[in-house]
């Protein structure tokens, strides 16, 4: 489990604030099929909130402890029937475009109309 400060803490609940979950865990538990598209969800954000249906809060708190375990996230905040996972991106993501992970969509020349005046 990926560990971190109480400061860091804080700013992900701050950037997790206006997030949607991007993962429900319903009555069948935490699959395999469910921790995959977690991992998957964490690969292409860093930052998910994630949704529990069920009222077991020991069951709620036993999915967070094996998602944080088995994919290396960090635990941020678990509110109600909701937990947030930190987990960052991969270091050769990165190296691709270090603000977002992804190749940047600018790097081919625009083409431009142009007038002729005749």
């Amino acid at each position: 489990m990926l560990q971190i400060t109480s400061l860091q803490r804080r700013e992900l609940r701050a950037r997790a604030h206006g997030l949607n979950p991007v993962v429900s865990i319903a009555e069948n538990g935490l699959t395999e099929a469910v921790l995959k598209e977690i991992d998957v969800c964490l690969k292409a954000h860093e930052l998910i909130k994630i949704r529990v249906y069920g009222d077991s809060r020991e069951d709620r708190i036993a999915y967070y402890e094996q998602i944080c375990n088995e994919l290396g996230a960090a635990q941020v905040q678990h509110i109600g029937k909701l937990l947030v996972v930190f987990r960052p991106a991969p270091a050769d993501a990165a190296a691709v475009n270090p603000e977002k992970g992804q190749k940047s969509r600018r790097s081919a020349p625009r083409k431009t109309k142009r007038s002729f005046q005749g």
